[in-house]
């Protein structure tokens, strides 16, 4: 079991549960952060923190960002635009950086700003 981070942190990317997860496993993409399901230690100390509840242990997950569990795991599993190989598990974040790039379902959502137009 692990932690998933759902549709709310799609172009917030708040990065507070970046700061609080003990063992570094809160990766950022361009529009959204993902956790990495074999790196994550199931502490639960990212949850509390998010300003946007976009945290969920994944058998709490709403249904309706179902989606996200899978879309997660993808940002380690699928090769991404602009690299070379899946991200894999790297052991930790920080060794990584921000990559700048997103799952293509993160990638074709609709841009919150555009979202919040008239």
């Amino acid at each position: 079991m692990t932690y998933v981070i759902g549709e709310p942190c799609i172009d917030v990317m708040d990065r507070a549960c970046v700061d609080e997860c003990p063992v570094d496993c809160i990766y950022e993409g361009g529009r959204s952060l993902y956790i990495h399901p074999d790196e994550c230690v199931d502490c639960g100390a990212c949850e509390p923190v998010c300003p946007v509840d976009a945290i969920y242990y994944e058998e709490d997950l709403p249904a309706k960002w179902s989606i996200h569990q899978e879309d997660n795991a993808r940002f380690f599993t699928d090769t991404l635009p602009g690299r070379d190989e899946p991200l894999g598990s790297p052991g930790g974040a920080g060794k990584v950086g921000p990559l700048g790039v997103d799952t293509e379902l993160v990638a074709s959502h609709p841009r919150l700003d555009e979202v919040a137009q008239p």
